[in-house]
């Protein structure tokens, strides 16, 4: 079932959703399972699955040569997002990507997408390399989120890259793309952020799902300028619970993102990470409850493959 289909069945209750991490290459899937099925009595609707790309290497040969090898630390999302809907009965959102993949790499992706009976697609550009400053695409491959979203919107058509196709099936994707409630890292201003958002959504995608935040004000600002931007399709706000003092620096130089200095504070004077996880679980709690009493239809938690904070949430929320 389409993502837009459970909010319109739900009849104005608030769904709970999360997103994992494929495991590292090595391990198997019950690692995955293990951090799902404490979460399964909140009866998530669905589950994101993120896509990591590719990443170079350079391993030194025994001549001092430098070898260029290709590493992909976290395959699986495909395999793993079978096995969640068969294992489950819940619907399992991959999330595509620009970065590593021509359009002929995309399509085939969706083909089996489809074979798969996976109804849903989250379409993002996705980060730059390590190795870059700034993002390049694959050759011939999309270079914008807007793009992937209309090469999507297109297989919906039964429009494919071969021209030639006769009497080509058409696939019936529901597309998610990302929102920034503080803008993407790269975006010259908020309302030009919004400008290319509303670009995605005429180009085809039906939800926006957003970067995580601390500051339930910033999304409902977010919101709001996207209504006014003529955007109607519902925003899911993602959300993630702070676990470590380190993530006072990592969060905000990872997602150009602010903190709220009255979080700031309490962990700082926090004595360990045992009392910073509570103090994230409490504030997510209290972002959560405010979320939904202002009636919104779902809250999208990024897991990062640990599931007992999000339970203690789901729990006090759901």
């Amino acid at each position: 079932m389409k993502v837009t289909q459970h909010i319109e069945n739900a009849n104005g209750k608030p769904l709970f959703s999360f997103e994992i991490l494929p495991p590292l290459k090595g391990q198997n899937i019950q690692s995955i399972f293990d951090s799902i099925d404490p979460l399964m009595e909140f009866n998530p609707p669905f589950i994101d699955v993120t896509y990591h790309r590719e990443e170079y290497e350079y391993k030194e040969l025994p001549n001092g040569l430098l070898q260029k090898k290709i590493v992909k630390k976290r395959p699986g999302t495909v395999g793993i997002c079978a096995g969640i809907q068969n294992k489950y009965n819940v619907d399992a959102i991959p999330h595509i990507l620009c970065g590593g993949f021509t359009k002929e790499d995309t399509e085939n992706l969706l083909i089996d997408l489809d074979f798969l009976g996976i109804d849903n697609v989250v379409a993002l550009r996705g980060d730059a390399l390590k190795t870059e400053t700034y993002f390049h695409p694959e050759k011939e491959g999309n270079a914008y989120a807007s793009e992937l979203v209309t090469q999507i919107s297109n297989l919906n058509k039964g429009i494919y890259l071969d021209e030639d196709l006769k009497n080509s099936a058409k696939t019936n994707f529901c597309i998610g793309v990302a929102g920034y409630p503080e803008k993407h890292m790269e975006a010259p201003s908020l309302d030009s952020d919004i400008h290319f958002l509303k670009q995605k959504i005429k180009n085809g995608a039906d939800y926006i799902i957003t970067q995580m935040f601390f500051d339930n004000k910033k999304f409902f600002d977010f919101v709001d300028k996207c209504r006014a931007a003529g955007i109607t399709v519902p925003i899911i706000p993602g959300l993630k619970p702070i676990a470590t003092k380190k993530q006072l620096n990592l969060i905000p130089h990872r997602f150009s993102i602010e903190l709220p200095d009255d979080l700031i504070m309490a962990v700082v004077k926090a004595k360990d990470n045992d009392e910073v996880k509570q103090i994230g679980i409490e504030w997510c709690v209290a972002q959560s409850k405010e979320l939904v009493t202002a009636g919104i239809p779902v809250l999208h938690y990024y897991s990062m493959g640990k599931a007992e904070n999000i339970k203690t949430i789901a729990k006090a929320v759901f």
